[in-house]
């Protein structure tokens, strides 16, 4: 019914100076996901589908670590890492349940952009909540569902003799690692999240953009604006899928990676994409760009 967050343990000595750079990772994600929300949230001029969709993955961006950083920056200063069976699952279950909606935002991302460009005439009909609401609830539903299903499957778990995780947070596969039973009900329904959700998503988000291109480079207009939005989310996603799926198979595929390597991709699929989408949407999107800009 306890257990201890072991994660970088290996470092011995030197696991107290990962405070420093985690530290400023959390202090960056929480300062530009603010700055963002504040800016499209305040400036009626980006008060469009487009700019709330880029402001929710901010609000996602910003949540998401607040789970998990500062327990683990207070077990890096101050060797704090006693967790319950109960705070791992609850812990769990925020962790996954709001990591699938980076993956999902996307989705809808791909969907704004796909009306704005391929259907820009019926651009305002296909975006109006009553109607974008039929693409909100299938995903939210699925998340929900896979999440919850996983999380109670861990916690029926028995634990009988190890009570280490050698991870950072509670992790779903990191906590399955210690169970006594058999858990290959676990490992399925683990794999069947990562399929259904991040894969998924992301056939349907390069599915979009392929229609998306082609139907900017059949047109005899300009497709420069359309293109440069478009490689904007790309780079998100494409940042986002690397780090999600090296972490996830990281736990399933043994080839001798070491410990230490799993908690570190498993934590910057996390802590990263918090980071690095805000600088990304802050700089590429010129609107935001400005406002920012005026702001600062």
């Amino acid at each position: 019914t306890h257990f201890i967050l072991d994660g970088f343990s290996e470092l011995g000595e030197l696991r107290p100076f990962l405070f420093i750079p985690f530290s400023f990772m959390f202090v960056v994600s929480l300062f530009a996901n603010s700055l963002l929300v504040y800016v499209i949230v305040s400036q009626r001029s980006l008060h469009s589908p487009m700019y709330i969709l880029i402001a929710s993955m901010a609000c996602i961006d910003l949540s998401l670590p607040v789970f998990f950083v500062p327990h683990m920056l207070l077990s890096f200063l101050f060797d704090w890492r006693g967790i319950s069976l109960i705070g791992c699952l609850v812990q769990m279950h925020f962790i996954h349940f709001f990591g699938t909606f980076q993956s999902t935002l996307l989705v809808w991302m791909a969907l704004d952009r796909y009306f704005a460009i391929c259907t820009p005439l019926y651009y305002h009909n296909h975006m109006i909540l009553s109607r974008f609401i039929a693409f909100l609830i299938p995903l939210v539903v699925r998340n929900v569902l896979m999440i919850t299903l996983l999380v109670c499957l861990a916690g029926k778990l028995p634990f009988c003799f190890r009570n280490v995780i050698n991870h950072c947070f509670c992790e779903h596969m990191a906590l399955v690692e210690l169970a006594c039973g058999s858990t290959t009900i676990n490992n399925l329904v683990g794999l069947m999240a990562v399929f259904l959700i991040p894969v998924l998503d992301f056939v349907f988000i390069a599915a979009s953009y392929v229609v998306i291109f082609s139907s900017v480079l059949k047109s005899s207009r300009s497709g420069v604006k359309a293109l440069h939005t478009c490689i904007t989310h790309i780079m998100v996603i494409t940042v986002s899928l690397i780090l999600a799926l090296t972490a996830f198979l990281s736990y399933r595929i043994r080839n001798g990676l070491p410990a230490a390597s799993r908690v570190f991709f498993s934590t910057m699929y996390l802590l990263f994409p918090s980071c690095f989408n805000p600088v990304v949407y802050g700089i590429r999107t010129n609107e935001i760009r400005q406002h920012i800009l005026k702001r600062l």
